[in-house]
């Protein structure tokens, strides 16, 4: 009898013990698995499917030939043809470039020799379907129907990795095509060499939206090459080495008896040497490096991991969360050496330099949330923006590859910098950064002549002036911030005045920004607030009156009172979004797009509006409007995004918004609280602090907050610091489907 129950006891304790170890080790919640990446890839979102790992330094990805404004990325889902797969490839920007290096697996010789007008006479082009076709985080899979090859591709941080999968029997080749372009770019100077029976190596040159790319690669293939064809510019080469402007080459190798062939492929800006160098040592262990792709996409993913019992909710998160990690793009090779527009050769020292920064677009909540989710990376991106700088001693504005490309408006490095040095990011000299910002905003290049002369830029000397004064003024509040936190008193109040361009352009009659005359009194007639003309002869940028008179958001408190009362201000913001959705010109910009009345959620001037109810004491109108835009302006299918990507920016405003939480004002390092659509939104702010936004009742209708407490604490105000989510704790909302007028109007508590 004891033997039995001291076996009942023991029974009881290890299964007891058993339960404890399940319950110190909670199941992994592996989010991967709710990203789509083709969300993006219909519609003008402009986002490719490739594989990728997080900022990684290669993209590859199915290339489908078209030089059209929707194959920006060099794919569109409406398409079912696929000429190669390339190794460098842009998420959902508006300007197509880059799709450098393409590789095509044939099972056939095919004609090199000829130059195609179109993709239609590429010899080695294929059609694949959707439903052969696969894309999760790390890994891209198809199936070539006209060659029977099924390709699969992964990456590490420099190095592509391909597997074909050939039927039995059937020859192996690879082309490599180095004359291939999209969009705005254009082969210059190429060349293959076949360095031995496994390896070629070479460079491709090229101008186009990046006017002086170079590109360096090496490959290295399983399977040992048993002959090649080399062509440059339509001529047999009959050497392992050809240069010209369009090189090609097919290769052919020795299978024996089995059916895959594996290549690896490295990239450089510098070398061929260096892109040796970059080049992932060891086989072809493509499982294993997909795997720790996928880990290091799911790690990258679980910064921020959401509850709700609505899994398409979860797949529009995770999958933002995926897209707002696609840029910037490493740049540095793994000595640290990284190649600027002028040939000079820069060394990272201490730091990874970036490359694709598309300022414009990302200041306002691509940068902001990787302070959140990334802030490694933050100060990384200012010292290479600082390297940059050194080349013309200005700022960058659009860098693609190294290349400064001058693209859109404003000087919009200023607010990242500023926005990482005043939440106490720190890897970078403080003072070199504050001197390239004045030194930036200084010089007289981009209408800044202009606005220094008139305070705002007159719109006879300027196209899309009214813009760029509105932006010129904010990048002129965010040095003053950082001139005060110096102590740079001088510098704060010169540059805090300029600060105040807006007002000029402010006219109350309309209660629009309009273009102004040089006299200082004209204004620019006749005015249409629903007018657009795209990028000429225009005083706005991709947009209208209505979509532009509301970039001030450094001072919304002196807006306000330039429409006279908050009522007027509030009445003009519902008006906005009520108005009937018409665009008036005959060269309108295709950038319109998403639109909510004459809010165009589709292009990033319109990403801060709907918070600015906040400042004007109806945070309820914010919480119903932000509501609004992530209910109806994102969804799970490949037209998910109601405008172009914009390397994470489009994505960084869902991911931001559905938490509860925007940086209006990214500079001002708080976060202004709209609507939260999940049960719980858990920030790992540090390996042991976490920040968690709870939304008790909520759903659908119930998207009005009630009240809140912080750390059980009550919470009465309609924004919260950067420092105070930094500190760790818990944001707990109770929702209701009416609003609360008395909550979130208490501007004097800043937490």
């Amino acid at each position: 009898m004891k033997n039995i129950t001291l076996l009942f006891l023991s029974f009881i304790f290890i299964t007891s013990c058993n339960k404890t170890l399940e319950q110190k080790s909670p199941k992994i919640d592996f989010v991967n698995k709710y990203v789509n990446p083709f969300i993006g890839t219909g519609g003008h979102g402009h986002t490719y499917p490739g594989a990728t790992v997080p900022f990684g330094m290669l993209q590859v990805s199915p290339v489908n030939g078209i030089s059209s404004w929707d194959w920006c990325s060099g794919y569109h889902y409406s398409d079912s043809t696929v000429v190669g797969f390339s190794h460098l490839s842009l998420s959902g920007t508006g300007i197509g470039d880059l799709a450098d290096v393409l590789f095509m697996p044939v099972n056939k010789e095919v004609d090199i020799l000829k130059t195609p007008k179109t993709r239609d006479s590429l010899s080695y082009k294929s059609t694949y379907s959707h439903i052969n076709e696969t894309a999760t985080p790390g890994y891209y899979q198809v199936f070539l129907e006209d060659h029977n090859i099924n390709v699969e591709l992964t990456t590490a941080l420099r190095t592509a990795y391909h597997k074909y999968t050939f039927k039995t029997n059937d020859p192996q080749t690879v082309v490599v095509d180095l004359g291939f372009g999209i969009n705005w770019d254009k082969a210059t100077e190429s060349s293959i060499t076949v360095e031995d029976d496994y390896t070629i190596s070479g460079y491709r040159f090229s101008t186009g939206w990046a006017k002086n790319q170079k590109v360096f690669f090496v490959a290295k293939f399983s399977n040992p090459i048993t002959n090649y064809n080399l062509v440059s510019d339509r001529t047999v080469v009959e050497n392992n080495v050809a240069e010209g402007e369009k090189i090609a080459t097919q290769l052919f190798f020795d299978s024996g008896e089995n059916t895959e062939l594996f290549a690896k492929v490295a990239l450089s800006s510098v070398s061929v040497a260096n892109a040796k160098d970059n080049l992932e040592p060891g086989g072809f262990e493509f499982e294993t490096v997909k795997t720790k792709a996928e880990n290091t996409w799911n790690e990258a993913l679980s910064k921020i991991k959401v509850e709700t019992p609505i899994d398409s909710l979860k797949t529009i998160f995770y999958t933002a969360m995926y897209h707002t990690q696609l840029a910037p793009v490493t740049f540095s090779d793994k000595n640290g050496q990284f190649r600027k527009e002028n040939d000079s050769i820069e060394t990272a020292l201490g730091y990874t330099a970036y490359s694709t920064l598309s300022l414009w677009d990302t200041f306002r909540a691509e940068h902001p949330l990787l302070t959140l989710i990334a802030p490694e990376k933050v100060s990384d991106i200012t010292n290479t923006m600082l390297a940059y700088y050194e080349t013309k001693k200005i700022l960058p504005v659009w860098t693609l590859y190294g290349n400064e490309t001058n693209t859109m408006t404003g000087y919009h490095s200023i607010p990242v910098i500023v926005e990482a040095y005043l939440k106490g990011i720190e890897g970078f000299d403080a003072e070199k950064a504050y001197e390239a910002m004045k030194t930036t905003m200084m010089q007289d290049e981009r209408g800044l002549k202009y606005y220094k002369e008139y305070g705002y830029i007159p719109y006879e000397l300027l196209d899309e002036s009214v813009t760029i004064t509105l932006e010129y003024a904010y990048d002129d509040w965010c040095i003053a911030q950082m001139a005060k936190a110096l102590g740079k008193d001088d510098d704060y109040n010169y540059f805090l005045n300029r600060s105040k361009a807006y007002q000029y352009l402010f006219d109350t009659e309309t209660g629009f920004m309009r273009g102004k005359a040089e006299d200082g009194k004209s204004w620019h007639t006749p005015f249409d607030p629903k007018y657009s003309n795209h990028r000429e002869h225009t005083d706005y940028t991709e947009g209208n009156a209505w979509q532009h008179s509301w970039f001030v958001p450094h001072n919304v408190e002196n807006f306000i009172e330039l429409h006279g009362s908050n009522d007027v201000f509030t009445d003009r913001l519902e008006q906005l979004f009520t108005e009937s959705s018409e665009i008036t010109g005959t060269n309108t910009s295709a950038d319109i797009s998403g639109l909510i009345g004459q809010y165009a959620h589709g292009n990033e001037p319109s990403h801060h509006i709907a918070y600015m109810f906040n400042a004007a004491n109806k945070p309820w109108r914010t919480q119903y409007w932000s509501r609004h835009i992530l209910d109806t302006q994102y969804n799970t299918t490949p037209n998910g995004l109601s405008g172009n990507e914009d390397c994470g920016q489009m994505s960084a405003w869902y991911v931001l918004s559905s938490i509860g939480l925007y940086p209006m004002n990214p500079a001002s390092t708080e976060y202004e609280i709209g609507s939260p659509i999940f049960e719980k939104a858990t920030i790992s702010v540090s390996e042991n602090k976490t920040f968690s936004i709870e939304a008790e009742n909520v759903s659908s209708k119930n998207m009005y907050i009630q009240s809140a407490t912080l750390n059980g604490k009550l919470f009465n105000q309609s924004s919260i610091t950067h420092k105070t989510l930094w500190e760790g704790g818990t944001l707990h909302f109770v929702m209701g489907d009416t609003p609360n007028k008395s909550w979130g109007i208490n501007k004097n508590n800043n937490r």
